[in-house]
């Protein structure tokens, strides 16, 4: 007798602000997965670019609301409040799912009932969607493989497009953290690891894109100093916070020196173009 595995309704939330030159891109990532049983919301904060006319676009197929809010928090719980998924994530709106990645989700919760929360791979793509930093995505995954709550305390190892939970949880932790601005995932992942650890799915599920507007591509050390402040909270060791403290020192000047080498690039490629610009003349 052939049976059909049921497959979870899954929500998805997209907050949003002024993303109009990505949004359709995530959007599109999102309904392009065909996955049958679908609730897609997109919350945004009083857009005033184009942001608007992208998501009239889509009326039909999405439900979208366009208000004030006091943030990306804010935004999300609102979504989560709205929720009917067995399932729910947020997606940004600049980053996008991989094919079939909702398809492997929802059978990875159907296939493990007892599992609450789980999370998958995410590569790290740049403004024109070319992958960017594989070294730092094989450092994550390499943690990620570990799967360690202690680990957690000491680095943020979880993904945050790539990680989804039950509707359920939602009345066991509650929602976001609306004081918090860059670390605000960490912060539930930690919430949620107090009373499970995540299943985790290898398969690469979403790229998180990193332009000159994200707050993972301008507010580094703002972001690691919020997740020092959250581990601190969460933990009573001293060993995982002094870890924490150096772990994020070293990733915040990883950066720096990341940063100081595109900008060296960039400046002798101008005096390269600028030199050939004058034997031209």
């Amino acid at each position: 007798m052939i049976t059909t595995m049921r497959l979870p309704r899954i929500t998805i939330i997209t907050p949003s602000l002024n993303q109009g030159a990505f949004i359709e891109q995530t959007i599109v990532s999102v309904l392009g997965q065909g996955y049958p049983d679908l609730e897609y919301m997109v919350i945004d904060g009083g857009s005033t670019d184009n942001t608007l006319d992208v998501l009239r676009r889509y009326a039909g197929q999405i439900d979208w609301r366009s208000e004030p809010d006091r943030g990306q928090s804010d935004a999300i719980n609102k979504g989560l409040q709205r929720a009917t998924g067995d399932i729910v994530a947020f997606l940004n709106s600049d980053d996008l799912y991989e094919p079939m990645a909702l398809h492997t989700v929802g059978t990875f919760f159907a296939q493990h009932p007892r599992v609450a929360w789980a999370t998958g791979k995410c590569r790290i793509i740049d403004a024109r969607g070319a992958e960017t930093r594989k070294a730092i995505t094989a450092y994550k995954n390499a943690w990620l493989y570990l799967n360690s709550t202690s680990a957690l305390h000491v680095l943020n190892y979880i993904s945050q497009p790539a990680t989804f939970w039950r509707r359920q949880v939602i009345n066991q932790v509650g929602g976001l953290n609306e004081d918090l601005h860059y670390a605000l995932d960490y912060e539930y992942w930690l919430r949620m690891s107090q009373h499970s650890r995540p299943g985790v799915i290898k398969r690469y599920l979403s790229a998180f894109r990193v332009h000159s507007d994200s707050k993972g591509g301008t507010a580094t050390a703002m972001q690691f100093a919020e997740e020092l402040a959250i581990a601190r909270a969460y933990t009573g060791s001293r060993l995982l916070r002094g870890l924490h403290r150096i772990h994020g020192a070293m990733i915040v000047e990883l950066y720096t020196q990341m940063r100081k080498q595109r900008w060296a690039l960039f400046r002798s490629s101008a005096e390269t173009v600028r030199a050939l610009s004058g034997r031209l003349r």
